[in-house]
């Protein structure tokens, strides 16, 4: 459906420029009955009816598969005069989140059925006088820019007839439905540390559009700065070239004020000013999307506080898609995706099915021109994990499994069949299959030794366990998926081929090194290893599994435990359920403990990365899955 037959993409006159705001006005008349907006925007907007908000982001999409909002209105025009007035932000840099394309808003108003407005050339237009334009100043490069707001400014700049915007799109109607916004958090602690400086935690994580009140005596500058812990006193708003922070210019008197674009994934706000001032709040308008946990009972009372701990972080971790951590970079990936996917699936009513649809859906949308998944959906980076286009086609089985949705895998079938199609192609002359040495290939595999792909030194072509491992594990699924569809599986004899190929990498004592000619052994290499059958026989994989167990290997990240938990418990769950569950303890209950109620993105906590490690990730939500598997977690 195209519901834009008479409307035109518009931007202001002069154009905009990367991290610019614009302003669209207009007046119409109501006469009663249904009104519905549809509307779509290049890169985000807000909405106001009559002076009041009323919704607000564009989800992330590419120029093929855009997205738009239908929007009731009904409830918010009164008969006779109304003002629609549009915010439009615009990117236009490459993000992890964005992919750069040309700015303009799109709209059209129907009331009763019929058109009342038409985004137009002529529509009023003008650059938005309370936000700073052009300043570029990232959160991080993988979320974007942060803001200035000036509630100072000048409101009579006047307004300027918009221009029409060459872009060409399809359209979608929006995949998954808008969060939902509650009351604004309240503070649990202020800390006031001058008449100059407030600290305020929030009790716990939460996701939302920042919101502050004060009251000042004379205009000045405040800086909001926002944090999941506190380091060195207070927040730490400035980390490796990332700004944690946004600066808003208050007005002598009361000021009150909501940013609607950038959300915010913090525990604690920290408010500093030029001068004296009185913070009446700060914090959270939290923005959720509406799922409901599936009613359970937990056996033992620390896999009761690490369940509630993992579903809170996924719940966390749902806007418009799912992110990575809502704090650093908010990021669709396809590894991390499929973790979060795989404990929705136990966590969520109805398995959190057509959310995990939508997920797959944005993805299998993306087009690199090699075949390959772009490293974020949508992202314009040309950075991509190839080990990640494997662990999508693993996704796509598992949403199969968990959902019998077959029309899912129908429509992207070609897809599924040119990512495995760019890794049987990129083998050595013994059939293995090999890293890839392409500009923008990042070889990663985990946050731990020898697995991180080095990116920093330069990308180069060596067949390696986990790639091949990797590879015939997604050749399996993707066998089991071409029998759920009744087609011919193009990749029938490659699987075993491989498995045979790969056996280089087995020792004669029975361990998987990640190398041929070197010796470098891996505890996520080895349960690969087991999970691929790399192994000649079962007594085999049960030997390595108990040098996992054993801790003869180098340890593999929180995210990637699921893949080892899941090679022992396929090789025997009465065996190993004990040492599983003893290692989720062991692993859990300190961050738990330390953390905002969250679990964390590695188990160093915030320090990891340079101290930029997230207190809130959903790819370490993996208990879930493994209470659920192993009877801890039982449905009520």
């Amino acid at each position: 459906m195209n519901p834009f037959l008479n409307a035109k993409w518009i931007s202001p006159p002069a154009g905009m420029g990367p991290d610019s705001y614009a302003e669209f006005k207009e007046t119409f008349f109501y006469e009663g009955g249904s009104a519905r907006l549809y509307l779509s925007a290049d890169s985000d907007y807000a909405l106001f009816v009559n002076g009041a908000f009323v919704s607000s982001g564009q989800y992330g999409d590419f120029a093929h598969y855009k997205s738009y909002d239908e929007i009731d209105l009904s409830d918010r025009l009164t008969e006779g005069e109304n003002t629609l007035s549009l915010l439009l932000y615009y990117c236009g840099v490459d993000t992890s989140r964005y992919r750069k394309e040309e700015a303009g808003i799109l709209y059209s108003l129907r009331a009763n059925g019929a058109e009342v407005l038409a985004s137009r050339a002529g529509v009023p237009s003008r650059p938005a006088p309370h936000y700073a334009s052009g300043r570029q100043v990232f959160v991080s490069p993988q979320l974007g820019f942060t803001f200035s707001f000036d509630a100072t400014a000048d409101e009579s700049a006047p307004y300027a007839p918009a221009v029409t915007v060459e872009k060409d799109c399809r359209f979608v109607p929006r995949p998954v439905p808008k969060g939902k916004l509650l009351p604004a958090v309240p503070m649990a602690e202020v800390t006031v540390r001058s008449p100059r400086h407030v600290l305020v935690d929030l009790g716990g994580e939460v996701v939302g559009f920042p919101h502050i009140e004060l009251l000042t005596d004379e205009a000045q500058t405040i800086t909001v700065a926002w944090g999941e812990h506190i380091a060195d006193g207070g927040v730490r708003r400035e980390v490796g070239g990332r700004h944690f922070f946004f600066t808003y210019r208050a007005a002598a008197g009361k000021n009150e004020f909501t940013e609607r674009m950038l959300r915010i994934g913090c525990r604690y706000i920290e408010v500093f000013s030029e001068a004296p001032f009185t913070l009446l709040y700060a914090g959270v308008l939290p923005e959720v999307i509406p799922v409901r946990d599936v009613p359970v009972t937990v056996t033992g009372e620390d896999e009761r506080r690490i369940y509630e701990g993992c579903v809170r972080t996924l719940r966390l971790c749902m806007m418009e898609h799912y992110v990575d951590c809502p704090w650093r970079e908010q990021a669709l990936y396809a590894f991390d995706s499929r973790n979060q996917m795989l404990c929705g699936y136990d966590a969520f009513e109805g398995g959190n099915a057509a959310y995990a649809r939508a997920n797959l859906a944005l993805i299998s949308e993306d087009k690199r021109e090699d075949g390959l998944l772009s490293i974020c959906y949508p992202a314009g980076s040309p950075l991509f994990i190839p080990s990640f286009s494997l662990h999508y086609i693993i996704a796509m089985r598992e949403y199969l499994g968990h959902t019998g949705d077959a029309s899912l895998a129908r429509k992207y079938f070609k897809k599924m069949v040119s990512v495995l199609s760019v890794f049987l192609g990129n083998h050595d002359e013994k059939g293995r299959i090999t890293t890839f040495d392409t500009p923008g290939a990042w070889n990663f595999y985990d946050w731990s030794a020898h697995l991180d792909g080095a990116y920093e030194k330069g990308a180069v072509r060596r067949a390696d366990s986990v790639i091949n491992a990797l590879c015939v594990m997604a050749l399996d699924a993707f066998a089991d998926i071409c029998l759920a569809l009744g087609k011919r599986d193009p990749f029938h004899k490659e699987a075993d081929a491989l498995r045979r190929a790969a056996q280089c990498f087995v020792r004669a004592d029975g361990r998987v090194s990640l190398y041929e000619d070197e010796d470098v052994f891996t505890a996520l290499g080895a349960a690969l290893a087991v999970s691929a059958h790399l192994l000649p026989d079962e007594e085999s994989e049960r030997a390595l599994c108990e040098r996992i167990c054993a801790g003869e290997f180098s340890p593999c990240s929180l995210s990637m435990k699921i893949l080892v938990y899941t090679a022992l418990l396929d090789t025997s769950e009465a065996r190993y359920r004990a040492f599983v569950l003893d290692e989720i303890r062991a692993a859990y209950l300190p961050m738990l403990a330390e953390g905002p109620g969250t679990v964390w993105e590695t188990a160093r906590g915030e320090s990891d990365f340079e101290n930029a490690g997230s207190l809130c990730h959903g790819w370490s939500a993996v208990p879930v899955h493994i209470y659920h598997r192993l009877g801890i977690a039982k449905e009520l």
